[in-house]
């Protein structure tokens, strides 16, 4: 006789309505997973009070909530389920704090989405995920001495030369607002400037062809 499939009660935490309300879809209709999602921390609490729930898929940065306030509040809860971080940056001090926190693994916003069921199945087994790498995307070689950009810091550029805001520019490509915040401050370092200002000059002066 074939054995009943288990039923993971899942609950995603993210701050990007967009973002949730797509990945919920996307989940919703896999035989064994059944989803309900919400946009921040408190509204969380409220639903754990309500319901049981096997896994919580977690942002990093909710606004002005971090990952790091959940746990804690959740055990206080009764929640005794496995959180796993569902980001597009988190920091090397960071993991570790969550990690060593309880949460069971930290899952990238730019993998496919094949690739989060698969994970969430493996947390739920008993699995601990750590990311490859903890940092934002590493540079594109630079095969002359002028800086070459990776399709994210690309595509950061043109909004940025579009005048959009961090906040903006973070809904615009449905990552975080301190992911955003990373990538500047890389692509500071790289061109050699301080500010945005001084950022938009440098591209206009040498990449201008380019953007």
């Amino acid at each position: 006789m074939k054995q009943a499939q288990q039923t993971i009660r899942t609950l995603l935490v993210d701050d990007h309505a967009l973002f949730r309300e797509s990945v919920a879809r996307a989940l919703a209709v896999e035989p064994d997973i059944e989803i309900e999602h919400c946009g921040s921390i408190r509204d969380a609490l409220s639903l754990l009070d309500k319901h049981a729930f096997d896994l919580v898929l977690l942002d990093q940065d909710l606004g002005p909530e971090r990952a790091l306030e959940f746990l804690p509040a959740a055990r206080q809860h009764g929640f005794s389920g496995k959180v796993l971080l569902v980001t597009a940056w988190v920091s090397d001090t960071e993991a570790r704090r969550l990690l060593k926190q309880g949460v069971c693994g930290i899952f990238r916003k730019e993998s496919p989405l094949q690739e989060l069921t698969a994970s969430i199945r493996s947390v739920i087994s008993g699995r601990i995920l750590e990311p490859s790498h903890e940092g934002p995307p590493p540079a594109a070689t630079e095969p002359t001495g002028k800086p070459v950009f990776n399709d994210r810091q690309r595509k950061v550029l043109r909004f940025v030369l579009e005048g959009l805001s961090n906040k903006e520019i973070a809904w615009r490509l449905q990552i975080s607002e301190s992911y955003v915040k990373a990538i500047l401050q890389n692509l500071f370092q790289r061109t050699g400037v301080r500010t945005r200002g001084q950022l938009v000059r440098v591209i206009f002066e040498q990449y201008e062809d380019e953007f």
